[in-house]
């Protein structure tokens, strides 16, 4: 990612996939333990970032979403940065929006970390990987795995992450346009809290799968109950994250891009790959 002459630099923030959600329990400070795999995707966001010198944090603008800005996690991951490492400098942010906000894509979370990575290396704040891990928890528990920047195997609060090797896979996404607060859906009676831990070689057999809050959100939800059903036509259909993100699994992009174009009019959807390595991490290792 080049600098531009008037110090804007452009970064990917990319969406992620749930391959499969379980929760075991709930812990003694009220959070629930959770499984999880963190597939990363070639697509997402951009964050565009300029340092300042008066130790301002501004969101210059905000393209596709009209989150309020003091509620903003991008501005909050730049004060709290800016705060853990004592910075002088502050910084404008502009978020090119184009993950669906509330749709368990993570989109963000991302965007946070993308904030907190780069800002790390813009400022000069030099913290490390663990650091702004740790950091990125404070906002939200899927940061972490954004800033660490691989498809993870997660468990604790979705923070114990384990790098996983995935085959390569193309994935038909569809949003609902369906959101509901993950406060909410987390106490909804109906909820499994209590499922057996599974391990990494279950996921791998297909015997780990399924998420937690898709009977759940199909109940509460005619929308994500006809968005599955019309995608199990086309393969084992999912539901990501808490949000109301579908997705099937393809080995081929061609295959996924086949499948998109035998969706009804009217679903939004589209095709993304999965990756290793966050494209962030590939844009820092390029500069």
């Amino acid at each position: 990612m080049s600098e531009a002459a008037d110090g804007w630099s452009r970064w990917p923030a990319p969406a992620k996939l749930n391959l499969f959600l379980r929760i075991l329990g709930r812990r003694p400070d009220g959070y629930h333990r959770l499984q999880t795999v963190f597939q990363l995707l070639d697509w997402g966001d951009t964050v565009q970032l300029r340092p300042r010198s008066d130790g301002q944090i501004r969101r210059a603008a905000a393209q596709g979403y009209a989150v309020p800005e003091e509620q903003d996690l991008v501005v909050r991951a730049a004060k709290l940065l800016q705060k853990e490492a004592k910075i002088a400098q502050g910084a404008d942010i502009v978020v090119e929006k184009v993950i669906p906000l509330g749709g368990g894509f993570g989109g963000g979370s991302s965007d946070a970390a993308t904030v907190l990575v780069v800002l790390n290396r813009l400022w000069a704040a030099g913290l490390d990987p663990d650091r702004l891990a740790a950091l990125g928890l404070q906002l939200g528990a899927d940061v972490p795995v954004f800033v660490r920047g691989r498809s993870a195997w997660a468990e604790g609060i979705g923070e114990q992450l384990t790098p996983i090797a995935l085959a390569p896979a193309a994935y038909l996404v569809v949003d609902t346009g369906v959101g509901v607060p993950t406060s909410e859906l987390f106490q909804t009676p109906d909820l499994t809290r209590d499922a057996a831990p599974a391990t990494i070689a279950d996921f791998v057999s297909g015997s780990a799968l399924g998420n937690a809050f898709e009977p759940v959100l199909r109940r509460r939800s005619e929308a994500v109950e006809a968005t599955l059903q019309v995608l199990s036509q086309l393969g084992p259909a999912a539901l990501t994250g808490t949000g109301g993100g579908c997705f099937v699994r393809f080995g081929a992009r061609a295959d996924a891009e086949a499948a998109l174009a035998r969706l009804p009019q009217g679903l939004r959807a589209w095709v993304a790959e999965g990756v290793s390595e966050s494209p962030l991490h590939r844009a820092l290792r390029q500069r």
